[in-house]
């Protein structure tokens, strides 16, 4: 139905305007603590809380059953690789350009992933919003757009970008088999934490300032659980590559607050990309209607 596409739409487009605090919000606070460690205790808490508020037995049950469990063991990988190494390309690349060149490769790789698994396949309107919204990446990427390129940064945001895009073709496939996305989100994000938990005895260093305790508790509460509680609700009805695509709304969020909060002043290029970004995502998100045959109910039309 029309109507829950559109509330889909504003769950994952509020999930990601969340998500694009991640960065400004790591480096406004200058902690000094390690961005594995920063990673390690977002995930545990927001994990902790999702698992409070979602996870039910029936949940938990579903994700054991046969086909279900190597997908939900997927999840918890790309889910800790996602945290380490966007913290750390924001680290190295500055919280614009790492959320720009992570979510600039969700799309792309979400989308091949949707037509490798089930031959879900991107409408025109779908495409032209895609390639609109890449190209805007692109151009915050070019010399003059006032960001600062670093070769280990720009490959953990792509890598990150890549774990984030299975992540979303992951959660298409528990839902597909049955599992409970209520259950899984909360036990891929405590999972994650666990396995990367033993980095916070490896580096501990400035996690206990009040600072530190501060972005932690922002990170875990609004960005993860609250994030990703959002993000579940709406991914459920949207198609892969829509769900990556509007997903490009955190580096949009990243660059504004760069510009107002940190004091980064973008280029020509960037403002360019910035407009190019905003349009594909508008194309992406608006519901296309389709006249019903007659005598049908309406059919629920994916972007």
């Amino acid at each position: 139905m029309e109507g829950e596409i559109v509330g889909a739409v504003a769950s994952v487009l509020v999930a990601a305007v969340l998500w694009g605090t991640v960065g400004p919000a790591q480096i406004l606070a200058d902690t000094g603590a390690h961005p594995v460690s920063l990673g390690a205790a977002r995930m545990l808490l927001g994990g902790l809380v999702l698992s409070a508020l979602m996870v039910r037995p029936p949940g938990l049950r579903s994700l054991l059953r046969p086909g279900v469990r190597r997908w939900v063991g997927l999840s918890v990988l790309v889910t800790a690789a996602f945290q380490v190494c966007f913290l750390q390309a924001v680290e190295r690349s500055g919280a614009a350009l790492a959320t720009a060149v992570t979510f600039g490769t969700v799309p792309v790789v979400s989308g091949l992933c949707a037509r490798a698994l089930s031959g879900e396949r991107t409408t025109p309107r779908g495409l032209v919003g895609t390639v609109c919204a890449v190209a805007g990446i692109g151009l915050l990427l070019l010399p003059g757009s006032g960001a600062r390129a670093d070769g280990p940064g720009v490959l953990f945001g792509v890598v990150a970008g890549a774990s984030f895009g299975v992540y979303i073709a992951a959660t298409k496939e528990l839902g597909s088999r049955g599992a409970d996305l209520s259950a899984a989100a909360p036990v891929s994000v405590l999972c994650a934490g666990l396995l990367v938990s033993p980095y916070l005895f490896v580096a501990p260093e400035g996690l206990a300032a009040p600072r530190a305790v501060a972005l932690v508790a922002w990170l875990g509460l609004g960005t993860t659980a609250l994030g990703y509680l959002l993000f579940t609700r709406g991914v459920g009805r949207l198609s892969a590559a829509t769900t990556g695509t509007l997903s490009l709304t955190e580096p949009l969020v990243a660059t504004v607050l760069g510009v107002a909060l940190l004091g980064e002043r973008p280029g020509a290029p960037a403002v360019a990309g910035g407009l190019l970004l905003l349009g594909g995502l508008v194309l992406v998100s608006l519901p296309r209607r389709r006249p019903a045959a007659a005598g049908a109910p309406p059919e629920r039309v994916r972007n």
